[in-house]
């Protein structure tokens, strides 16, 4: 019956003489009896259960008993209002002279409301507690969880997943370095964990082209010098002085990566720590303001004849910009940076490599429906000119040259994909050009294609890290990524309307 109750009749009770529960409960069913006629009398309403049992609580004091009655029932509340005024005409309980007064009837279902209500109270205090994510932190926070668990290892030692399969590695001090590079899109360092490098670490610097990328202190200095006794390393770059590469931001990762300075130059050097001498060569170069384009830096044009450390964050050389010469400078004979920047992050990357040709968003993600309007650079036109000269009907292909490539794939309907020496990695039909770009190895830098350029194919080329992508033609893009610079055949050759 409790569980069903809808109402509970309050009633209090006394007696002039010392009366017991009994005496009460035969008093409310033989006085009762047949006075609310038959579809209300309680022996009959308890028997059906729509009436519970009656509980009494009683006391004698003095010669006199107090006590209190409850009554739970199912009846709507006209039938109990009923019922309990009929209780308030018992007069004696057993010999003695009673009084019965009802002194409240109580609604369970109020009673049930409020314990929800107080529950939830509760519930609303501790059950939501943090504030509200804005959609660019849950999706940082997103993109930050897929990152950790991209954490994998070479060899039993913490390292990206792409560090055994990519030509280039960055190899730094710890786990928490390679986290950090994890964070920032890079997924091809690997750690030494201390200065005792790993055999199979150093077996890995003899296959790969290898930047060491290392604290600003004393540890960094000294693990370099033991990483190039034991392996081979091709540049080096080191965090600000004093600074850790666990604990430097994007910006500063990204200018310490692009300003890194080949090893020879600072291998016969016996003037200072390793981490100044490497500062004094290149690093120490203030970083770009985030909002100048490479070209301000001197990242895309043609390098003088020293090297220059400045190079891309996705395996290019910083000569994207301006098409390969017949007579290379000596800065496009260095070896490919070792960056790769995941697929999601080739747009925030974009601006260290070659220049961009779209606008990009406050957040760093391209924006969708607005290229950049920034004039083409004249530097590029001038040096595709001086490498390969006036484009004629009759002037046959140029090996090793961006036009030479071009020329040859005109009217072949073929793609071809090139690395960044201008050799040729892959040919194939244009219609199998998504499936050839989608599965190369390794991944080329510049595709070049006899047939217009899809959506498709240009989300691929971006996944993958494409550089450049020279089509017949442009067709209706709705999203140009920053990484990928997009050139026609006519811009390269000049061929007159047909």
């Amino acid at each position: 019956m409790p569980d069903t109750a809808k109402y509970l009749i309050h009633a209090r009770i006394s007696a002039d003489g010392v009366v017991e529960r009994n005496d009460v409960v035969g008093a409310v069913f033989g006085q009762t009896e047949g006075l609310l006629g038959d579809d209300l009398d309680l022996r009959d309403l308890q028997d059906s259960s729509k009436v519970g049992r009656i509980d009494v609580e009683i006391d004698s004091e003095g010669g006199q008993s107090f006590g209190h009655l409850t009554i739970a029932t199912s009846l709507d509340k006209v039938e109990t209002a009923i019922l309990a005024a009929g209780l308030e005409t018992i007069d004696r309980v057993g010999p003695c002279r009673a009084d019965l007064e009802v002194t409240r009837i109580e609604d369970v279902r109020a009673a049930k409301r409020r314990e929800v209500v107080d529950r939830a109270k509760e519930l609303l205090s501790g059950a939501f507690q943090g504030s509200m994510m804005s959609s660019e932190e849950l999706v940082e926070e997103v993109r930050r969880s897929i990152r950790v668990e991209d954490m994998g290892e070479f060899e039993g030692y913490p390292a990206g997943p792409n560090a055994g399969d990519s030509d280039a590695i960055i190899v730094v001090e710890g786990r928490a370095d390679v986290a950090r590079l994890l964070g920032y899109g890079i997924k091809n360092a690997v750690a030494v964990e201390g200065t005792n490098v790993p055999e199979a670490v150093a077996d890995l610097t003899r296959e790969k082209t290898v930047t060491a990328f290392l604290d600003g202190d004393r540890g960094g200095d000294l693990i370099l010098k033991e990483l190039v006794q034991v392996g081979d390393v091709d540049f080096v770059a080191f965090a600000p002085e004093g600074q850790s590469v666990e604990d430097l931001s994007r910006h500063e990762v990204m200018a310490a990566l692009r300003d890194k300075v080949p090893y020879e130059t600072i291998a016969d050097r016996s003037d200072g720590a390793a981490h100044e001498v490497a500062a004094t060569d290149g690093s120490s170069r203030p970083a770009p303001d985030a909002d100048t384009p490479p070209d301000a830096e001197g990242l895309t044009a043609p390098q003088p004849p020293a090297p220059e450390p400045g190079a891309t964050t996705d395996g290019s050389a910083a000569e994207t910009e301006a098409e390969p010469t017949a007579d290379p400078t000596p800065a496009s004979e260095d070896a490919p940076s070792p960056v790769q920047p995941a697929p999601d992050e080739d747009a925030a990357a974009g601006s260290v490599a070659a220049g961009t040709d779209t606008a990009v968003a406050p957040g760093g993600d391209p924006a969708v429906d607005e290229p950049a309007t920034e004039p083409e650079d004249d530097a590029d036109e001038a040096a595709a000119e001086e490498s390969d000269g006036p484009a004629t009907a009759d002037e046959p292909s140029v090996p090793g040259t961006l036009r030479g490539h071009v020329r040859a794939v005109v009217d072949t309907e073929e793609v071809r994909l090139l690395d960044d020496e201008m050799g040729v990695l892959e040919t194939a039909p244009v219609d199998e050009a998504f499936d050839l770009i989608e599965a190369a190895a390794p991944v080329p830098v510049v595709v070049v294609l006899d047939g217009g350029l899809t959506q498709q194919l240009l989300d691929v080329c971006a996944q993958r890290g494409v550089e450049q992508v020279v089509a017949t033609s442009l067709g209706e893009l709705v999203k140009r990524p920053t990484g990928v610079r997009l050139r026609t055949v006519e811009d390269l050759l000049e061929v007159p309307d047909q």
